[in-house]
């Protein structure tokens, strides 16, 4: 109540609660597709339930559950797949988040995690939620 009275949180007031101001595109990109996965009914707030809902899920849902609501949070474009792009704006996004620099670039981190998950060759993952 005393972080956020109104009981719904706007774009601004998440990234803001989180400490999540002044990131890079990419990481504000993936902040903004958390907060739409949270905004559950799409009207532009994260209301008290959907804050409640997401945080049970991913404190203690079970692990399909948890797989899921990941995989649409990494499914920019809602098509039911996760691209080589989508995947490298993700781990690009969660490095600049987390401040992270490791000896290979994102974009080979991406190549080499993309390749082991792409079995059968059509540049995607799919699933079908």
């Amino acid at each position: 109540m005393t972080e956020c009275p109104s009981g719904q949180l706007t774009l601004h007031e998440f990234k803001q609660f989180f400490g999540l101001r002044g990131l890079s595109g990419d990481a504000n990109s993936y902040i903004e597709q958390m907060f739409r996965t949270f905004d559950m009914n799409k009207d532009g707030y994260i209301d008290f339930m959907e804050y409640v809902a997401a945080l049970s899920l991913v404190l203690r849902g079970k692990i399909e559950q948890k797989l899921r609501w990941y995989f649409k949070l990494y499914d920019v474009d809602g098509n039911g797949c996760i691209d080589r792009h989508e995947l490298l704006n993700i781990i690009k996004a969660v490095r600049a988040i987390n401040g992270c620099d490791h000896d290979s670039t994102a974009e080979e981190f991406t190549n080499r995690v993309f390749d082991k998950i792409d079995v059968n060759g059509d540049g995607r993952n799919c699933t079908n939620i």
